[in-house]
C-alpha cells in the first residue's frame, strides 16, 4: 500500500500537446489531482473559481509571495500566475498523486524548493511538427506563432534538466508514456509500505 502520493511537474513548449495528453491520461490514471493555480486575472466566461483557478486579489496573491504559500509564481501580462501549496500538501498526504501543469520557469522553481518534484518535459517531436502545429491551429497571427517558436527554442534547451522526456509523436503512445513514469514512480521503495 503506498504511503504518499508523488507530485508531478509537467511541461513544455506551447503547442506540444500538454493540455491533450494530460485529459486523455485523466480518463485512464485514478487517484490522481490537477494542481489548481492562483491567479489576480478576472475570470473569463465560463470559468469557475477552485476549477480553473484560484482568483485573488493581487494584495492577497503579494501577501501568499511573502507567507512563502506559493510553490512557484510569475508575472505574466500585468497578472500573477502561481502555484499554492497548500492544496497540493494535502492531496500528497492523502496519498494522491498530484500534477501540476506549468510551463518551463515555474517548473524549474519547484525543483528548487521541491527535490522530490518528479519534472516532465513533454515535446514534440521535432520543431518542423511543432511549427506547424501553431500554424495550423489558426487562432494566432504570424508573429504571435514566431514569438511561440521562439520561445519554445528557448525552453527545448532545458529539457535535459528533467527526470523523463515524453514526446508526443502519437497521442497514444505519450499518454502511454507518461502513465508509466507515474507507475513507475508509486512503485519506488520509498513509496510501498508493506509489513510482513
Amino acid at each position: 500500500m503506498s504511503k504518499k502520493g508523488n507530485l508531478f511537474v509537467v511541461t513544455g513548449p506551447s503547442g506540444a500537446g500538454k493540455g491533450s495528453v494530460l485529459a486523455e491520461l485523466f480518463k485512464i490514471k485514478e487517484n490522481i489531482f490537477f494542481s489548481v493555480s492562483a491567479t489576480t486575472r478576472q475570470p473569463r466566461p465560463g470559468e469557475k473559481e477552485g476549477i480553473n483557478y484560484f482568483f485573488v486579489s493581487k494584495d492577497r496573491f503579494e501577501e501568499m509571495i511573502s507567507c512563502n504559500e506559493l510553490l512557484e509564481h510569475a508575472e505574466y501580462v500585468g497578472n500573477y500566475y502561481g502555484t499554492p501549496e497548500n492544496p497540493v500538501n494535502e492531496m500528497l498526504k492523502l496519498g494522491k498523486d498530484v500534477i501540476l501543469e506549468i510551463e518551463v520557469q515555474g517548473a524549474l522553481q519547484i525543483k528548487k524548493k521541491r527535490p522530490d518534484a518528479i519534472t516532465v518535459f513533454i515535446a514534440p517531436p521535432s520543431f518542423e511538427v511543432l511549427a506547424s502545429r501553431l500554424r495550423n491551429r489558426g487562432t494566432e497571427s504570424d508573429e504571435v506563432v514566431a514569438m511561440r517558436l521562439e520561445q519554445a527554442k528557448n525552453e527545448c534547451r532545458y529539457m535535459s534538466d528533467y527526470d523523463y522526456i515524453v514526446i508526443n509523436d502519437s497521442l497514444e503512445k505519450a499518454v502511454s508514456d507518461l502513465s508509466a513514469v507515474i507507475t513507475a514512480a508509486g512503485c519506488r521503495s520509498e513509496n510501498v509500505d508493506l509489513r510482513f
